[in-house]
């Protein structure tokens, strides 16, 4: 039997959310999952190495998001390969192009100035600058030992051992639903998270993304027997700081819910730098339906290397806006918190008070799940 990642992937989610329920099959799902992972010894599977003692699944990213490529020189290095290079090195590099020139220059000892020499080395000096002939070793251990520090603190991330300090109500195969902290906008609020951890959701995949609108289109049914509406937002206005990234869904009431863009649209336009290199407002909603991009129409209106905030008010998009100064923006989750707090009426201390998660038995737990039974779209993976 071929067992390729994804099923490996659906296997682990399958063991770790039957350890977070505590059942009693956990064991035995762990067992099959580990047996899983020897049966692949016996044939070449993509992204599987066999060591020898152990077999080690190797995801084509790493844990930064990043795509893994071994190094090759520039005459073996394929377009594909050139790509995955960039991916690998973004961030590390000391400077533009014409610095990695200079550099260059700067490493040959008979360079001189005239015309002549330019010309008889015009391949050398043209040649491109691998990224992996700079001294990246220091950067890169720094940059690891940061990125494990966050990791490690991350109340969103779930290792091995134990499940993540925020409260799970149900885990997918890459996405998990959560709740948000303390004090929550609206009641039956919630978050939807991917298992790894990402800066924004722009840098997830396709499958990331799928089980990110089954959750959407879940919570808007939940919401809708409710005889509420639902907007979702995420905030990316950091992505320096490397958080996780969540998309939170806040339930309103119908006629709130349908006057939530204009809101949202006034708070956008007078919000950060009076003079913008983009626009204020980023009109998803009407590229997904006028411009006929669709589901498609917030994955290529903003990219992931900016800071960004977006509201949804369906499921294929909303508003978005690009943070010209981080810096000046609301921390945390503000920016929204005093919208949405302002059209609900809210007092100032719960509109302002953002808490943190603790690593406790969440009271709003209980009541959710009985309220997700009938939505859980979840269930459908342990037929």
């Amino acid at each position: 039997t071929v067992i390729d990642e994804t099923k490996l992937n659906k296997m682990k989610a399958a063991y770790l959310k039957a350890k977070l329920r505590r059942a009693p099959t956990a064991d035995q799902m762990e067992k099959e999952y580990n047996e899983a992972m020897a049966m692949v010894t016996g044939k070449k599977v993509a992204g599987v190495v066999d060591t020898g003692d152990r077999v080690e699944v190797l995801s084509l990213m790493d844990t930064r998001g990043v795509l893994n490529a071994p190094n090759k020189t520039e005459d073996e290095m394929t377009i594909a390969d050139m790509v995955a290079e960039e991916k690998r090195t973004r961030g590390l590099a000391l400077g533009s192009e014409g610095r990695l020139f200079a550099d260059r220059i700067g490493r040959d000892k008979r360079f001189k100035d005239d015309l002549d020499y330019m010309d008889e080395n015009a391949d050398k000096l043209a040649q491109r600058v691998q990224r992996n002939q700079i001294d990246l070793k220091t950067m890169a251990i720094d940059e690891v030992r940061r990125m494990n520090s966050i990791l490690d603190s991350c109340p969103l991330c779930q290792s091995e051992n134990s499940p993540p300090i925020a409260p799970v109500v149900c885990t997918g195969t890459r996405v998990y639903l959560s709740l948000p902290t303390m004090p929550q906008l609206s009641p039956g609020a919630a978050s939807i998270v991917p298992i790894s951890h990402r800066r924004c959701t722009l840098e997830c995949d396709d499958d990331e993304w799928e089980e990110i609108r089954n959750f959407m289109k879940s919570l808007s049914r939940m919401y809708y027997s409710q005889n509420r509406g639902v907007i979702f937002y995420e905030n990316a206005a950091s992505p320096g700081r490397r958080r996780h990234a969540s998309i939170e869904a806040v339930p309103l009431p119908f006629e709130l819910a349908e006057t939530a863009s204009a809101y949202f649209r006034e708070a956008m336009l007078s919000s950060d730098e009076e003079w913008s290199s983009h626009k204020k407002v980023i009109n998803t909603l009407e590229r997904a339906t006028k411009g006929g991009l669709g589901r498609r129409a917030f994955r290529q209106s903003l990219v992931k290397e900016v800071s960004y905030f977006h509201v949804w008010f369906t499921i294929d998009g909303g508003y978005g806006h690009v943070v010209e100064d981080p810096d000046r923006w609301p921390k945390g989750d503000l920016f929204a918190r005093e919208v949405v707090g302002g059209m609900l009426d809210l007092e100032p201390d719960v509109i302002k008070r953002q808490s943190r998660w603790k690593r406790e038995i969440d009271p709003r737990l209980k009541g959710f799940r009985q309220m997700w039974a009938n939505f859980d779209w979840t269930k459908q993976l342990e037929e």
